[in-house]
């Protein structure tokens, strides 16, 4: 049952957090619109932790708020190695999740319309049937939470 519940609250506030970002952005992914700073696409940062897509203010402080915000919890509690393994693994589901459900979510896109085609920020990073960071950012997730339950 707790295995239930811990992919259920990471499907909740992927949606939550989809809906706010929807709310956000608008039809435009990526912070298109947004008045926000960018780095180049050949920076380290984007390179490195953004994939190759340009880098945003907007998305670089709202990952250091969300795995902020999941560390909290280390001011009512102790570290503890289980517990780190289990937030990384959430923090890794709940992106890849909120990704996949702004464009389920989003009345501009819609299901029909989640194709490399039509969202020029993942164009470069395609594979069969969905963004190449799926295929690699869920399996970790859910490999990290299987490290957690067996420590």
């Amino acid at each position: 049952m707790e295995h239930l519940i811990f992919f259920l609250l990471v499907f909740w506030t992927s949606f939550v957090f989809a809906k706010v970002e929807i709310a956000i952005e608008g039809p435009s992914g990526w912070a298109e619109k947004l008045p926000t700073w960018r780095l180049p696409k050949k920076h380290w940062v984007s390179k490195r932790l953004f994939g190759g897509r340009q880098a945003t203010g907007y998305h670089v402080w709202i990952q250091i708020f969300i795995f902020s915000f999941l560390h909290i919890i280390y001011l009512f509690t102790d570290f503890n190695l289980k517990f780190e393994v289990m937030l990384l693994s959430f923090f890794v589901l709940f992106w890849s999740f909120e990704d996949f459900l702004w464009f389920v979510l989003n009345p501009v896109f819609g299901i029909k319309n989640f194709k490399k085609e039509k969202i020029w920020w993942h164009k470069d990073h395609w594979w069969l049937i969905a963004p190449l960071e799926y295929f690699v950012f869920i399996p970790i997730g859910i490999i990290l939470y299987l490290i957690s339950v067996g420590l």
